[in-house]
């Protein structure tokens, strides 16, 4: 999780973990007792993301995302 993530370093009892949106989601139950989920790659369950592991935290954007946006910045600059 993000360092600056309100939740991050708490630690919550896991009621289930279920394909929720078409996303890998766990659910547990908040300080007020209202279920909730969160993305498991959010968490310390989802499983050991390759690219993650390969750069080791030296990069902060996967080369899907650049492409993506590289393909966003070109049509808003055909926009102009």
């Amino acid at each position: 999780t993000h360092p600056f993530h309100p939740k991050r370093g708490q630690c919550f009892a896991m009621t289930t973990r279920q394909k929720n949106w078409g996303e890998d989601r766990v659910m547990y139950f908040d300080e007020a007792g209202r279920l909730r989920s969160l993305a498991a790659s959010w968490t310390s369950v989802a499983d050991c993301d390759v690219f993650d592991a390969a750069s080791a935290g030296r990069s902060c954007f996967r080369p899907d995302d650049l492409l993506e946006l590289a393909a966003i910045v070109a049509a808003l600059q055909q926009m102009q």
